[in-house]
């Protein structure tokens, strides 16, 4: 029993620790046009690492870069940008470009996505099968290193089970966050995200809660509603995550839609990975017996989100 307490504690840190090396992996950069076709560039993302000592820029080739100014003649920004180190450090590198005009663009390199074609203006001239790919590439790395959205997923798992009513509670949890994620990209809906992101804190410890609870509860009788009501909160989330990547005017719709299959398609990768465990697992004791400390693994690492994010709202 204390090596099982031991293994709690450690799996309790590793996660909280994985957490907020998730939430410090975004390396954002700032490109604005001074005069035309000269640029000022700079990282603005603040980490014990700064980014330029690990994030390299590798600029469009009709460019000449003179410390952190960009010389790039009549064409403008035009020609690939690429980012040199990402995926060991950060995650991410969200570069952030304002013309003159009063314009902006937000594009995102990760490892599967390490560079982007500029165009010299605000105008994005992507294909859209080019979008469709990017969006549903960046919304399925998003759900699966959105540790706080995979653990209500794993807790809605324990709470219902694998049988009919999982269908209804994960195509109810997919309707709301779908629902609001597209209204708050279209800008009809807006909120905070720190109160988005603790309120999500909260939704993981609940679930978890429940599903230790062995009485017919509301969360126990109706799943569904419950998946529905705190997945309107996540599609919040995911928006936020969305508004940092940024979507392009002329392929708004394209963008959107396939930014959510991709969340779609990696929560259900989850899912049917999960299942797989379990029919291989189920019939084992051990497995059987591990429902309980798993449960408090994930309470416990919601408390400590919920308490982190609380705090720093009212810290502010």
């Amino acid at each position: 029993m204390r090596k099982l307490h031991l293994l709690l504690l450690a799996l309790l840190a590793l996660a909280s620790s994985a957490v907020s090396a998730h939430e410090l992996s975004m390396a954002e950069m700032e490109v604005r046009e001074t005069s035309p076709g000269d640029f000022l560039w700079q990282w603005t993302a603040s980490s014990d690492k700064a980014p330029a000592v690990v994030l390299a820029p590798v600029w469009p080739e009709s460019c000449t870069v003179d410390t952190n100014m960009l010389h790039c003649g009549e064409k403008g920004l035009f020609g690939t940008l690429r980012v040199d180190g990402v995926g060991e450090d950060y995650s991410a590198a969200i570069v952030k470009i304002f013309w003159l005009d009063g314009q902006r663009r937000v594009f995102t390199l990760t490892t599967r996505q390490p560079e982007v074609h500029l165009y010299g203006s605000a105008d994005d001239k992507r294909g859209m099968g080019e979008i469709a790919w990017a969006y549903v590439t960046l919304g399925v790395e998003h759900i699966l290193a959105g540790f706080d959205h995979l653990m209500f997923v794993l807790s809605l798992l324990f709470l219902v089970g694998f049988n009919k009513r999982l269908v209804y509670t994960i195509s109810a949890f997919t309707l709301a966050h779908s629902l609001t994620l597209a209204l708050s990209s279209l800008g009809l809906l807006t909120l905070r995200p720190p109160p988005v992101e603790a309120t999500i804190a909260l939704s993981i410890m609940l679930v978890a809660g429940e599903a230790l609870n062995k009485e017919q509860t509301l969360s126990r009788r109706w799943p569904a509603l419950v998946a529905f009501l705190f997945g309107l909160v996540h599609g919040l989330g995911f928006a936020g995550a969305l508004s940092d990547i940024g979507l392009p005017q002329n392929n708004l719709f394209v963008a959107l839609l396939t930014f959510n299959l991709g969340v779609e398609a990696g929560q259900l990768l989850v899912v049917v990975l999960c299942y797989g465990v379990y029919r291989a697992l189920a019939s084992r004791p051990q497995f059987v017996a591990a429902r309980t400390p798993a449960l408090y693994v994930i309470g416990g690492v919601a408390a400590y989100w919920s308490i982190s994010r609380v705090v720093g709202i009212l810290a502010v």
